[in-house]
């Protein structure tokens, strides 16, 4: 198969251990471009946090794009052109704020510009999501309040079992209208309706004229089982969660042993 189009999820995938690009794989990814490849970066992060990986990897000079919020947003990186965007409704914000503050040890969180906000009080998990994305934490006494701008995604972190009672009493509550899932063990992501990583690939392919069976997605989480189902060659690294693995047509090295440099030399050679 000629496959058109790699997409990549960042934590765990396409970065090490250590948030890193090894020197071969970004090499890798650059010559793939210079071929006339597509490279799509698909992530939970925000906006902020995809940039510096996109620009390590020339997603400007080749045309490529990036999902962040778990494709709530595409951007085209060579024009800075939002190719589609979705938000929550304003309307749901207060309820999920009432929700989420009746347990103890949890976070609630969104994304501002160049900061975190933090309407509760930051964990442990906070302060991995601010890591991640180096993006600093701001705490706010009014969070429903304090947003006063459109809200791509909200993430509850937390310790799983906390979690789980928290992701059933918001499926209970508004159903269908938002799509409430686990990008992590210890991240509850909530964003709007039907978004998810191969929703939104499926407009940004539809938009190039591509089908799904050109393209390879390759992730490690649970947010990225959609993409992997919906792919031509849908890839797990070796350190994915099991049930990633399950869903997956093939399984690669790890993400510390070069995991996606052994797709493009397996698959996009």
């Amino acid at each position: 198969m000629d496959y058109k189009m790699l997409v990549l999820d960042l934590d765990g995938t396409l970065t090490n251990s250590r948030k890193e690009v090894t020197e071969p794989t970004r090499k890798a990814l650059i010559e793939i471009q210079e071929a006339g490849k597509i490279v799509v970066l698909a992530s939970g992060r925000p906006v902020n946090g995809v940039l510096p990986l996109a620009e390590e990897l020339e997603l400007t000079r080749f045309g490529g794009y990036t999902l962040s919020f778990n494709g709530a947003r595409i951007t085209q990186c060579s024009t800075g052109n939002i190719i589609y965007n979705r938000t929550l409704p304003a309307s749901v914000i207060r309820p999920i704020y009432d929700t989420v503050s009746a347990y103890d040890g949890v976070d609630i969180l969104t994304y501002g510009e160049q900061c975190i906000l933090s309407g509760l009080k930051a964990n442990q998990y906070t302060e991995l999501e601010s890591s991640i994305n180096k993006m600093d934490i701001v705490h706010t006494d009014d969070f429903v309040s304090s947003l006063t701008f459109p809200v791509n995604k909200i993430l509850i972190p937390g310790e799983h079992d906390i979690l789980v009672e928290i992701q059933q009493k918001l499926q209970d509550q508004f159903r269908s209208l938002l799509n409430i899932y686990f990008s992590e063990p210890f991240f509850l992501e909530i964003m709007p309706q039907n978004i998810d990583k191969a929703y939104s690939l499926q407009k940004l392919l539809n938009s190039l004229g591509l089908t799904a069976d050109s393209m390879i997605c390759c992730g490690d989480g649970y947010n990225d089982i959609s993409m992997i189902e919906y792919a031509g060659l849908g890839v797990a690294m070796k350190n994915a969660q099991p049930i990633v693995k399950d869903t997956a047509d093939y399984i690669t090295k790890s993400n510390d042993e070069d995991g996606i440099l052994h797709v493009i030399n397996t698959f996009m050679r």
